[in-house]
């Protein structure tokens, strides 16, 4: 998965972090937190300063209980006992990771399986590639039969099985939109309407809107810097995928994001915004559409109702296509504001 840096917010309004907005404006306020390998930010507008400002605490302190739950690189969290126990033998995991998982089969069995949680060991052997070392293509044979989203067993509600010695799962391509809604659970729950959780400009999801505002006007990645699109985000979300870029240094390391039919990275220049009813959604629906391309991509979000998505090249190929919310291409002048 990548965790794209140029998801770039305009909120509109003058405002300044933590700050307070005069008059009877709700109150702003504004956090960060390092989790997940990405800076969150959450702002969120309401009467209650305090109020907002605890709620945004306790949705940070649920996106923190996940990492631990989610995470491949922390030895004891729970995907990290699941990646070592549960081959050939079910094991009991947390809720959330077993509704991650099964939103995971689900987007599996949509795109006929260029969205697989399973490239985990594949992941792993391009990762030793990129640091120069060397493993052979029969390793790589070998590590790509081990991939199949079929070889995961779910038995509700709460039980895991792989059907295989060498599977591995990697939640990187929707652990961070699953994160996402259930900050914005957390949120609805201490009474916050108006919010937007960001994780690392990557995903997205706009609660309610801003003050005298419709929506949260989000400025998307555009790698020609030509074509300048947007969305307003109103209970709903925003992902962005691309591959990996060459080094600035000169070396041309492989991409992250994995191809599961042919074991390598993906083979692309493309930056893939996906817009979706969640953020699990849109964060899964970015990736499968990158590996898709545009034209099997279409009518995978033509079948998904309330979806949209965006490609774009360098050169300024773009393709667009929306089963409901609306990408628009934006003027010169409107990138006033935006950052």
């Amino acid at each position: 998965m990548r965790w794209s840096r140029w998801l770039a917010l305009s909120l509109i309004l003058g405002f300044s972090a933590s700050s307070v907005c005069a008059g009877d404006r709700p109150a702003f306020v504004h956090k960060k937190k390092f989790v997940m390998g990405t800076v969150f930010e959450i702002v969120a507008y309401d009467a209650s300063p305090a109020r907002a400002s605890a709620a945004i605490d306790d949705a940070f302190r649920e996106i923190v209980q996940l990492d631990g739950i989610m995470s491949n690189y922390k030895p004891d969290s729970a995907l990290s006992r699941l990646n070592r126990t549960a081959h050939f033998h079910a094991e009991t995991v947390p809720p959330d990771l077993y509704n991650v998982i099964a939103e995971s089969l689900r987007y599996s069995r949509l795109s006929g399986g260029k969205f697989d949680i399973t490239v985990g060991p594949l992941v792993s052997f391009w990762k030793a590639v990129n640091r120069g070392d060397a493993p052979s293509s029969a390793d790589e044979k070998m590590l790509q039969s081990c991939v199949g989203y079929q070889k995961i067993v779910l038995t509700p509600p709460d039980r895991v099985e792989f059907r295989s010695p060498c599977l591995q799962i990697d939640l990187g391509a929707i652990g961070k939109g699953y994160a996402v809604d259930r900050a914005v659970e957390v949120l609805r729950s201490r009474g916050i309407v108006r919010a937007l959780v960001n994780a690392g400009g990557s995903t997205m999801y706009g609660m309610g809107s801003p003050p005298g505002q419709s929506a949260w006007r989000v400025r998307l990645r555009d790698p020609s810097n030509k074509i300048h699109p947007e969305v307003m985000l109103l209970e709903n979300s925003v992902s962005t995928s691309e591959q990996t870029a060459p080094s600035v240094l000169g070396n041309d390391p492989m991409g992250h994001i994995i191809d599961p039919d042919s074991g390598s990275p993906a083979k692309t220049t493309f930056a893939v915004t996906a817009v979706a009813k969640t953020a699990t959604a849109s964060d899964a629906l970015s990736t499968t559409l990158l590996l898709l391309g545009s034209d099997k991509g279409r009518e995978l979000v033509n079948a998904i109702p309330g979806t949209a998505a965006i490609w774009i090249s360098p050169d300024a190929q773009v393709e667009t296509v929306s089963s409901g919310p609306q990408i628009v291409m934006a003027s010169e002048n409107s990138k006033n504001g935006s950052y």
